[in-house]
C-alpha cells in the first residue's frame, strides 16, 4: 500500500515537473517554459503590490490637490517599472531578451514613431503639473478656444467651453502655442464693447450714456469703475470703447450682448446715430470726357 502511494506521489511530481518544464518555442532563439511564465507573473504581481504600498505611503499626508497630481505622474512611472521588471524576469527565466528586441526591432521603431506625440503629451503634462502655470478652475484661451479647466492629466487637459461643451486639449499644444490664462492674476478680468457714432455727435453725451449703461448692469464691477476711451476718428464714425471689469469671464459674451442692447436703446432715446459705412461714387460719362 505504501509503495503504491509513493508511486502515485512520484508520478504526480514527475507530471508536475513535465508541465512546468514544458517549453513554448517561438523561434530558434526565443523560448520560455511554463515555470518561467509563472515566475514572470509572480514578479509582476509582487511589483504591483509593492508599488501600491509605496504610493499609499508617499501620499498619506499630501494635500488632496497634490495627491491627484502625484497619482497621475505615478501611474506612468508604474508602467515604466513594470516594463523593467518584466524584462528582468524574462531574462531570469532564460528568455533571450536581446533576441526578442532584435526580432521586434522594426515593430518597435514603428511603435516609437506612432507614440511620439503621446510622449510629447506626457512630458508636457509633467511640465504643467510641476510648473503649475495652469490650475483646475482657470479660464484659458488656446488657439482661439476659451474654456474653464476641469481636469489636468498627463496626456490631456479637459476644459468646458462657454457653450458647455467639453474641450479635450492634448498637452503638447501648451509647448507649441501661446496660452492665455485669463485668471492667472485672479478671477477679475477686463472686457470691452466697441461702438461708433456719427460725426457731429455730442461726444460728452456719448461718454455719459455708455457709462450709465455699464453702471446699470448687475454683473459689472463697480470697482474698478468702467471707463470710456475715444479710440479713433474713423472714415465714417467716431469710435469709442467701453471698458469694464467682470468677476466671471465666462459671462463676458452675455454681458457684452446686454450692453449692446442697452446702448442701442439709449442712443435711440437721445438721438445719437450709429452710422453705417458710406462712400461717395463719382460717375463720369464718355461725353464729358470728350468735351
Amino acid at each position: 500500500m505504501q509503495e503504491n502511494l509513493e508511486k502515485v506521489k512520484d508520478a504526480i511530481v514527475d507530471e508536475t515537473k513535465s508541465i512546468l518544464d514544458y517549453t513554448f518555442i517561438f523561434s530558434k532563439e526565443i523560448s520560455i517554459t511554463v515555470k518561467g511564465l509563472i515566475f514572470v507573473a509572480v514578479a509582476l504581481f509582487l511589483t504591483a503590490f509593492i508599488l501600491k504600498l509605496v504610493r499609499r505611503f508617499i501620499t498619506r499626508k499630501m494635500p488632496e490637490n497634490d495627491k491627484v497630481k502625484f497619482v497621475s505622474v505615478f501611474g506612468y512611472i508604474r508602467w515604466v517599472v513594470f516594463l523593467v521588471i518584466f524584462l528582468i524576469a524574462m531574462d531570469a527565466s532564460g528568455v533571450n531578451v536581446t533576441a526578442v528586441f532584435a526580432a521586434s526591432a522594426v515593430l518597435l521603431i514603428g511603435v516609437g514613431l506612432a507614440l511620439q506625440t503621446l510622449f510629447q503629451d506626457i512630458l508636457s503634462g509633467i511640465f504643467i503639473l510641476v510648473d503649475k502655470s495652469v490650475h483646475v478652475g482657470d479660464i484659458i484661451e488656446l488657439e482661439g478656444k476659451v474654456g474653464r479647466v476641469l481636469d489636468i492629466r498627463l496626456r490631456t487637459t479637459r476644459a468646458v467651453t462657454t457653450d458647455n461643451k467639453v474641450l479635450v486639449i492634448p498637452n503638447h499644444l501648451y509647448l507649441t502655442n501661446i496660452l492665455f490664462n485669463w485668471t492667472e492674476n485672479g478671477t477679475e478680468t477686463r472686457e470691452s464693447v466697441a461702438v461708433g457714432v456719427a460725426y457731429g455727435s455730442n461726444v460728452e453725451l456719448v461718454k455719459q450714456l455708455l457709462l450709465d449703461a455699464a453702471k446699470k448692469h448687475k454683473k459689472i464691477l463697480k470697482i474698478p469703475e468702467p471707463k470710456v476711451l475715444f479710440t479713433d476718428f474713423a472714415d465714417s464714425s467716431l469710435n469709442f470703447k467701453l471698458v469694464f471689469s467682470l468677476n466671471d469671464s465666462f459671462e463676458t459674451r452675455f454681458v457684452q450682448s446686454d450692453l449692446r442692447f442697452a446702448i442701442d436703446k439709449v442712443f435711440r432715446e437721445n438721438n445719437v446715430t450709429i452710422p453705417f459705412p458710406q462712400r461717395d461714387v463719382h460717375v463720369f460719362s464718355e461725353k464729358a470726357k470728350v468735351e
